[in-house]
């Protein structure tokens, strides 16, 4: 059941005012399932937070405050088991920002950037911005999870690889890397003498309740040492565009490094994304408790019709509100070029696998009111049956 105060099945109109998301197919009767933000509204205590902050009427510049600090702090103790420093945040506008200053200070031009695929699209474009090489090395599918594979990511690694670029939980295929795999990537970068700038802006939103996250960086002062961890709470408490996020970086050295490189460059945070970030940090748990239910039962949803989807395949997303849908059958089987003009032609905008580095797949934001969902589902199956 979904808690009252938090009416997850409430539809809003988002075509009513600008909106990426929805704008994109305005006009046109199409349910927009691609871009990863949410169809909720965010927390009550995010919203009364920065309705307090707007009565007051003056908004001059503004640089992270006590108090915002000790929310972040206490919030990754709490929820990761992770104790940080003050001193180890950097406040950034957003995690893409942050690393592309982590590919900017990994090395010089013509070094290069080792990255997994298939991956949130700004990580293949990242590296080109600041004059370093993509290098990737591709998940594999075994036993029913997308994996590492060990033996590639060691030939992928070059005498010129400087960085190590990870999403962690990962976008798209919604894996949780275990204890094991974490401290095997740690065990790569210190032996190639290697950054690690992990993304784990998708932390506060595991599903599945025996996989915890684990912050690299956590795993001990090594890994520390030698990793810029990227958070906001923007995708887990649905506040993308108020522009706040966070590096934790515990070397001293590296962190004026990084510090250095966003001068003149990087802009000030939105000093109301830090007010939203206080408030979800310190009292938006119970509200984050309740989108976890409620987003389990709708990946079960997806899950259960994706399976009876002719043509279609999927593994269970461990964490995210995005399902990774394989369509290459489907592709094979009807002759179906592009698989993202073929469902949005029946009424479902998706995201384009290719822009993640994998043809032949889509990717589906179940972040939405459970109507919304099924309306999508049902669209979907009708136009395989067709």
């Amino acid at each position: 059941m979904t808690d009252a105060a938090f009416d997850f099945d409430r539809i809003i109109d988002r075509s009513s005012l600008p909106s990426e998301k929805w704008g994109r197919y305005a006009g046109r009767d199409v349910l927009p399932l691609w871009v990863a933000d949410m169809d909720f509204a965010a927390p009550p205590a995010v919203i009364e937070a920065l309705q307090r902050r707007i009565d007051h009427g003056v908004f001059g510049y503004t640089d992270a405050w006590p108090s915002l600090c000790e929310a972040v702090i206490d919030g990754l103790q709490r929820d990761h088991g992770w104790a940080i420093e003050a001193d180890w945040l950097v406040w950034l506008p957003g995690v893409v920002a942050g690393f592309n200053l982590a590919c900017a200070i990994a090395g010089e031009a013509g070094d290069g950037v080792l990255t997994a695929t298939p991956v949130y699209p700004p990580f293949l474009t990242a590296p080109a911005n600041t004059g370093r090489v993509l290098q990737r090395v591709e998940l594999v599918l075994r036993d029913g999870r997308w994996q590492w594979d060990w033996g590639a990511l060691e030939a992928a690694c070059t005498p010129a690889t400087r960085l190590l670029l990870l999403c962690s939980p990962h976008n798209p295929v919604g894996r949780v890397f275990d204890e094991t795999e974490l401290r095997r990537l740690a065990d790569f970068a210190d032996r190639h003498d290697l950054i690690v700038c992990s993304d784990e802006i998708h932390c506060g939103l595991v599903l599945d309740e025996g996989r915890p996250h684990r912050p690299l960086a956590a795993l001990d002062e090594a890994a520390g040492r030698r990793t810029i961890t990227l958070m906001a709470p923007s995708k887990t408490w649905n506040i993308p565009a108020l522009y706040c996020a966070f590096a934790v970086i515990p070397d001293a050295a590296l962190r004026r490094r990084y510090r250095h490189a966003m001068r003149g460059i990087v802009p000030h945070v939105n000093v109301l994304g830090m007010v939203a970030a206080e408030a979800a940090y310190r009292d938006g748990d119970p509200w984050r408790q309740a989108l976890l239910a409620y987003l389990r039962a709708n990946r079960a949803r997806v899950v259960e019709a994706v399976a009876a989807m002719p043509g279609l395949s999927m593994t269970v997303p461990e964490a995210t509100y995005l399902a990774w849908i394989d369509c290459r059958a489907l592709m094979a089987a009807r002759g179906v070029a592009d698989p993202v003009a073929f469902f949005e032609a029946a009424g479902v905008g998706l995201s384009e696998g290719a822009a993640f580095g994998a043809p032949g797949f889509v990717r589906l934001n179940f972040g939405c009111p459970r109507a919304t969902l099924a309306d999508a589902l049902g669209r979907m199956a009708r136009a395989l049956a067709g």
